[in-house]
C-alpha cells in the first residue's frame, strides 16, 4: 500500500499521480504499486513539487511496518531516533525576533 499526501503542489503533479494512484480525498493518493513504479513516482514528484511538499509512505517489514520520505519545505521534519524514524515538529519563528 502507498500513500502520497501533497500540499500547495502545481496541477501538473497532481495529474501524474492521479494516473497511477485514486485521490481519495483532495492531495491524498492512495494505491497498491510495486516498488519499480513508487520509486518513478517519488522522482516525479521531486521533479515537480514546485513550492509545495509531498511526504509519502508505504508498507514495509520494518519495525513501524511502514517508511516514509518527503520533500519540499514542511514544518514538519522526518529525524532518525536509535534506528527509529519520527518527525520532529519545527515551531514557527516568534515575530520581533
Amino acid at each position: 500500500m502507498l500513500t502520497i499526501v501533497t500540499e500547495n503542489v502545481p496541477p501538473r503533479l497532481r495529474g501524474r499521480l492521479a494516473v497511477w494512484l485514486l485521490e481519495v480525498r483532495a492531495g491524498v493518493y492512495v494505491g497498491d504499486v510495486s516498488r519499480r513504479v513508487r520509486e518513478m513516482i517519488w522522482e516525479q514528484a521531486n521533479a515537480l513539487v514546485g513550492d509545495g511538499n509531498v511526504v509519502m509512505a508505504w508498507a514495509s517489514r520494518h519495525e513501524s511496518g511502514f517508511e516514509f520520505q518527503t520533500c519540499g519545505p514542511n514544518r514538519r521534519v522526518p529525524v532518525d531516533y536509535e534506528g527509529l524514524r519520527l518527525v520532529r515538529f519545527v515551531p514557527e519563528p516568534e515575530e520581533g525576533l
